[in-house]
């Protein structure tokens, strides 16, 4: 299963099971689990510890040093789960802190050359397709789609079934179930992912009644989320309420009405 041009340190650990092609090379402090595939030209390193199943394709980049300048080569975590896919030239940074770690979860599709930076964490069922950049310390939890060519700044955190569509570019969180269009700006809720992720018809019209009294009420945001906790209680709208009330950066706001899509506003 380990082709010979392969270079493996001794000290690597991969399971029995793990398929490794030509000139890939893995270091020391990498741990493979079952069923993964490490395709030509890949190079593995760090303090990577990785799941099952995983499938690097040519000339991914998994575990290297961070890009931050006050990193001064201590340990560089990075932990993986379980059955994602890295496509051709993704790159995946260690952490700046080895206290804490670069994570990325399970059922997981990167595109070719998307990148996540160092202290990242990512959720699991998210897509970043291609040239999509996630700066450290950046957030994105479960069920989130990244469009082409988007950019994400450090420490921005992007919330569940979050959409953001091509060429977006965020600077401030972007919450629960709405789309991305542009910089920091919203144009609706992913109605599309809701109902893939089988929300039904009466979560989908709380979460769009609860979009219009935040974001196109003409209230200021925190007067309008104070107001919404004591109308709106599904367990989806509390998830919205409870990200804006959370965020640092500030948050994106609706673009207008002519931004909107009629399947997704």
């Amino acid at each position: 299963m380990i082709h010979p041009t392969a270079i493996i340190s001794p000290k690597a650990q991969l399971d029995s099971t793990v398929e490794v092609l030509p000139f890939a090379v893995i270091d020391a402090h990498v741990s493979l689990g079952p069923g993964c595939r490490v395709g030509p030209h890949v190079y593995l390193t760090g303090h990577a510890a990785i799941g099952a199943r995983n499938d690097f394709h040519a000339g991914c980049v998994i575990g290297d040093a961070p890009q931050d300048v006050k990193y001064k080569g201590e340990p560089a975590p990075v932990r993986i789960g379980d059955d994602n896919l890295f496509r051709e030239g993704v790159t995946v940074h260690g952490s700046a802190t080895p206290d804490q770690a670069t994570v990325i979860g399970c059922h997981n599709f990167l595109m070719v050359n998307s990148h996540v930076g160092h202290n990242a964490c990512l959720g699991s069922h998210i897509i970043i397709a291609n040239g999509a950049l996630l700066g450290g310390h950046t957030q994105v939890a479960d069920g989130v789609f990244i469009s082409g060519n988007c950019l994400v700044h450090q420490f921005v955190r992007l919330g569940a079934l979050a959409f953001m569509q091509g060429g977006s570019a965020l600077s401030q969180d972007l919450p629960p179930f709405t789309v991305a269009c542009g910089a920091n700006s919203i144009c609706g809720l992913n109605i599309i992912g809701l109902r893939r992720a089988k929300y039904s018809a009466a979560e989908r019209l709380e979460l769009k009644r609860l979009y219009h009294a935040l974001f196109r009420s003409g209230r200021n945001l925190s007067a309008a989320a104070a107001a919404a906790r004591k109308e709106f209680t599904g367990a989806s709208a509390v998830l919205m309420l409870d990200f804006i009330a959370a965020g640092r950066r500030g948050v994106c706001r609706h673009r207008g009405a002519a931004a909107a899509q009629p399947d997704i506003d």
